[in-house]
């Protein structure tokens, strides 16, 4: 950069030192919480920072070109005023006019408008680059799970771990870097997000004629801005489940597979996540989450006939040792050294099988021994795994070319009729070790899964419907997103 001590007009000059010293003020007095806000902040902290905006002949065209964007934030559904334009603008028009008065004289326009101008560009790049909100954030500190007796969080619920792009410290250095070598136009559109889904969205909200229209619109948006560089394949084998729809969604380039699905309550909300479906698991074992041991199991300790009725039975961690219901207390079940599981089979609350992923919320999917509840409108009544209602349909369809004796060991494991002469033959001969029959199903190659959250999403026919907020999580974004309305 073109360095300079001062720069003379015919009245006027530039003081290096002043607009050091302006812009030192300027950062102190600045308070917003947004990380580009911070990193405006800290660059002009730093000792030795060179001015990103200022020559020696005042403020370039490079001011015009990052406006021309900022001049286009309406169609994304905000304010100019949130990128302080009009602020800006009159500065740039001081400043190219020599239009200066006691309060508002040379230098501190000069660092009113650096400031001001990082701090819109730092704005903008990382909210089309990012997203506007850190979901990560937003999500993963929403939910307390566990409180002290003076209602202190402890521990909040884990909601949110979807594989995406989040900006490392290096970023607000880059997007300046990229001002510098006047190549701020070409990186502002490489970053502008241009998968077809959130582009139809930004056409809809050019012609929605509700404030309710508009917020769905733009949450929707927001969330399709997370993606941006991690974008759910569309000509991939894939499941996608919405959880607003309560649907389960398998694609592969040949055809379609859906379901209804069971999700989290709101208590017990069904995280949002990407992952790989690596195996299957026919007849398995439940091992009970400490949440539910703690709410539900650790009360019934010693009642034999409770856990005969439900098939649980109680093993020592370190040893694995199955010990007997009465040797088991209370405390013993809350201290987290002994597991609680559910035998396999018939009537366990998993179903016939599960669908096994590596994830940090040890959820999963799943069959159900409760098929009643696929027949409710809101089926929002698990502990936060996905139940789903075909599930034999599902083990197909993440299968790669399976053999048909393959097919029917799942089947006959499920306790569901064979299809080939190989597999009626052994259920005449094995009458009683039907569920024996297979236990774990590699799934090669695997399956990307994404479990979203989206309460605009197209349905099975691929026409964009709109899903109630069940989690009111359009709510929490639309709240983080008034401070750029």
């Amino acid at each position: 950069m073109e360095a300079f001590s001062e720069l003379r007009t015919p009245t006027f000059f530039l003081d290096q030192q002043v607009i050091r010293k302006n812009l030192l003020d300027f950062a102190s007095a600045d308070h917003d919480g947004f990380e580009a806000d911070k990193q405006t902040r800290n660059y002009y902290r730093s000792e030795g920072s060179s001015f990103v905006w200022l020559k020696r002949t005042g403020i370039d065209e490079r001011a015009d070109s990052l406006l021309a964007w900022l001049h286009q934030v309406n169609e994304l559904g905000m304010s100019e005023k949130a990128f302080t334009v009009s602020v800006i603008e009159k500065d740039l028009e001081r400043l190219r006019t020599l239009d200066f008065d006691e309060k508002n004289n040379i230098n501190t326009v000069a660092a009113r408008l650096e400031f001001l101008l990082t701090k819109a560009c730092l704005r903008y790049s990382y909210g089309q680059r990012y997203g506007f909100v850190n979901p990560y954030q937003l999500f993963n500190n929403l939910d307390a799970e566990k409180q002290d007796t003076l209602g202190n969080v402890l521990r909040y619920r884990g909601l949110f771990d979807v594989k995406m792009d989040l900006p490392n410290a290096h970023y607000a250095h880059t997007v300046l870097q990229k001002v510098k070598a006047d190549s701020l136009t070409d990186y502002l559109n490489t970053i502008q997000p241009q998968d077809r889904f959130y582009l139809q969205l930004k056409d809809m909200l050019a012609n929605v004629s509700t404030q309710e229209q508009r917020k769905r619109v733009m949450v929707n948006m927001e969330r399709s801005r997370w993606r941006r560089h991690q974008p759910i394949e569309e000509h991939a084998k894939r499941i996608v489940v919405n959880i607003p729809a309560y649907h389960l969604y398998a694609y592969s380039p040949d055809s379609m597979l859906d379901m209804r699905v069971v999700c989290g309550t709101v208590r017990t909300k069904t995280p949002q996540l990407s992952s790989n479906i690596e195996w299957m698991e026919v007849n398995p074992q439940w091992v009970i989450p400490m949440s539910i041991v703690e709410a539900d199991v650790a009360r019934r300790a010693g009642d034999s006939s409770y856990f005969a009725r439900n098939r649980y039975a109680i093993y020592d961690r370190s040893t694995n040792k199955k010990l007997g219901v009465h040797e088991v207390s209370r405390q013993m079940l809350l201290s987290g050294r002994y597991r609680v599981a559910q035998e396999g089979g018939a009537g366990n609350s998993l179903g016939r099988i599960v669908f096994r992923f590596k994830n940090n919320f040890s959820v999963f999917l799943h069959d159900t021994s409760n098929p009643g509840a696929f027949q409710r409108e809101s089926r929002a009544v698990s502990h936060g795994c996905v139940r789903v209602s075909k599930p034999y349909e599902l083990a197909r369809f993440v299968l790669d070319n399976p053999d048909e004796w393959l097919l029917d060991r799942i089947a006959i494991s499920m306790g569901l009729p064979p299809q080939t002469d190989r597999g009626r033959e052994y259920v005449e001969s094995h009458p009683n070790q039907m569920h024996k029959l297979i236990g774990y199903v590699p799934v090669k190659p695997r399956v990307p899964l994404y479990i979203i959250y989206y309460t605009l999403w197209p349905d099975a026919s691929g026409i964009l419907q709109t899903w109630p907020d069940v989690y009111g999580y359009d709510e929490v974004i639309w709240r983080h997103l008034q401070h750029y309305i």
